[in-house]
C-alpha cells in the first residue's frame, strides 16, 4: 500500500498488460514468505512467469500467486484489487487467500480434494464472519468485469436468463462476493490464466459454490502454460 500512495510509474508487459513497482513488491514479499513456509513446493507467480516464462516441475502440490490482481483498478487509485494465494494439489484448489487491503477484507477458503470438509470466511477488522453461498435465486445477480466492455457473450449470457444487468466487480472479488452470498454467478469468456482463478476458486468451493469450464467440468490446474479457458463461477444451486 505505500506505493499506491506514490506518484508511482505505470509498464506495458510484453502482453499489453500493465504492471507497477506494487505488483513486484508484493509478490517479492509473497514469494519469500512461502518458500520460508514451504520450501519445498514449487510457486508460479505472475510476475515471474512474465520475467523467465513458465517453469516445469515434477509433483502434484504447488502454489499460484497473483499479487496483485486488478492492476488496472490499483492504478485508476480504485479500492477493488486483491493478493491471491493459491494452493494446489492433484490438480484441484484446496485453500485460497484472497486480501483486499484498500478493502480491509480478508477472504480464506480450505477444502478437500472432494468438497466432504470445508470452511470459509472472511475478516474484516479483525473480526471474523463464517461465510456460505446463498441459495440461487429465481433471477440471480451476476458479476462482471468493472474495468472492460460487455462482450456479446455477456449480453447473451445475461438475455438467454432474463437478467437485465450486471454488477461491475474488479479482480477476484467477484470470486468473494459469490462466496459470502451476495452474487449468484460470474461468466468469464475471455482469457485468464491460473494464478487470477486459484484462490478464489478453492475459497467459492470452500463457500459450496463451483467453478466449471463450458462443458461443465470443474477448473483444473497445472495445465499447458497455466492458461484458462471460458469459465463459470456458481453459488450454491
Amino acid at each position: 500500500m505505500d506505493v499506491y500512495v506514490t506518484d508511482f510509474a505505470v509498464i506495458q508487459k510484453a502482453d499489453a498488460s500493465p504492471v507497477t513497482l506494487a505488483d513486484q513488491r508484493a509478490e517479492a514479499i509473497v514469494l519469500a514468505d512461502l518458500a520460508t513456509l514451504t520450501p519445498t513446493f514449487p510457486i508460479v507467480a505472475e510476475e515471474r512467469v512474465a520475467a523467465y516464462g513458465a517453469p516445469t516441475f515434477e509433483g502434484h502440490s504447488f502454489w499460484l500467486v497473483d499479487a496483485l490482481d486488478g492492476t488496472r483498478e490499483f492504478i485508476s487509485r480504485g479500492r477493488e484489487f486483491t493478493v491471491n494465494i493459491g494452493f494446489i494439489h492433484n490438480g484441484i484448489p484446496v485453500l485460497g487467500i484472497v486480501y483486499a487491503p484498500a478493502l480491509d477484507a480478508l477472504y480464506v477458503g480450505v477444502v478437500n480434494e472432494t468438497g466432504t470438509s470445508h470452511r470459509a470466511e472472511v475478516w474484516r477488522g479483525g473480526a471474523k464472519t463464517v461465510i456460505g453461498c446463498r441459495a440461487r435465486p429465481a433471477t440471480p445477480t451476476v458479476a462482471g468485469s468493472k474495468t472492460h466492455e460487455v462482450s456479446d457473450n455477456m449480453k447473451k449470457f445475461l438475455t438467454e436468463r432474463g437478467i437485465e444487468d450486471r454488477m461491475k466487480v474488479s479482480s477476484s472479488l467477484k470470486f468473494g462476493m459469490i462466496a459470502e452470498g451476495k452474487v449468484d454467478l460470474y461468466p468469464r469468456f475471455s482469457p485468464t490464466s491460473e494464478w487470477d482463478t486459484a484462490a478464489g476458486h478453492a475459497l467459492v468451493r470452500a463457500a459450496g459454490g463451483s467453478v466449471h469450464d463450458q462443458t461443465g467440468v470443474e477448473l483444473a490446474y497445472n495445465k499447458p502454460n497455466f492458461l484458462n479457458g471460458r469459465f463459470l463461477v456458481e453459488g450454491c444451486a
